[in-house]
């Protein structure tokens, strides 16, 4: 069973996701929060298994609820939620800890794929989504790398592939195909870059990759 808490300041935002949820006989909404204020102490309480977190709420907003959460309970997975694919707090909320992004226009079967995706280990990041965050880390990130980076020789040129193929946006299957490779195979290889960069997701991959210039990314 999935434990959901809903964090959304509108009620009837709140009320949309529960129904999505109520139908998910494996996905229970364990709770709702209506500032970042409530989340955290829900968190703290609850222990859900994920947060859908709204990102601009009034007092403390979702960023920082997620980072707070993220800090005391790691175990615990955040999705931000948006009104817009290209909200400008996204990049901010990503590196709060949350697992991935989306829009709340998302169908009930994106939502509870996604809540299945983080719950296993995964990130959820549309391909704009991904674009959006890529634009964004290279608008606002140094010209070049301000240290040498401590991962690109630990990465072999094949794990170095997948991440050029994530930055672009590419899922599993589209990796697969254009690599010719299998797509457990591409999952292999994710499982080993976060082992090396000690990260636990792809969204941490994509930000720290960019940020130290590990793939080139100027023609993204």
């Amino acid at each position: 069973m999935i434990k959901v808490l809903i964090a959304d300041d509108e009620a009837i935002m709140r009320e949309i996701i529960n129904d999505y949820l109520a139908h998910e006989k494996n996905i229970s909404v364990v709770g709702e929060a209506r500032d970042g204020q409530s989340a955290i102490v829900q968190a703290r309480g609850l222990r859900p298994d994920v947060v859908l977190m709204d990102m601009q709420m009034p007092g403390i907003d979702g960023v920082e609820a997620t980072s707070i959460i993220h800090q005391e309970l790691p175990d615990v997975r955040i999705l931000g939620l948006s009104t817009f694919a290209t909200d400008r707090y996204v990049v901010n909320l990503l590196h709060a800890g949350a697992s991935g992004y989306l829009v709340k226009s998302s169908s009930p079967e994106e939502i509870v794929s996604a809540l299945h995706t983080v719950v296993d280990g995964g990130s959820v990041l549309s391909a704009e989504v991904t674009r959006h965050v890529v634009h964004t880390l290279k608008e606002n990130g140094p010209a070049s790398p301000q240290n040498v980076s401590p991962y690109k020789d630990l990465l072999t040129d094949k794990e170095l592939e997948v991440i050029k193929l994530l930055a672009q946006g590419l899922n599993n299957k589209e990796m697969a195909e254009q690599l010719f490779i299998t797509e457990s195979t591409v999952k292999a290889r994710f499982v080993k870059i976060m082992e090396k960069m000690q990260v636990r997701d792809r969204v941490q991959i994509l930000i720290k990759a960019i940020e130290h210039h590990i793939v080139d990314v100027g023609n993204f």
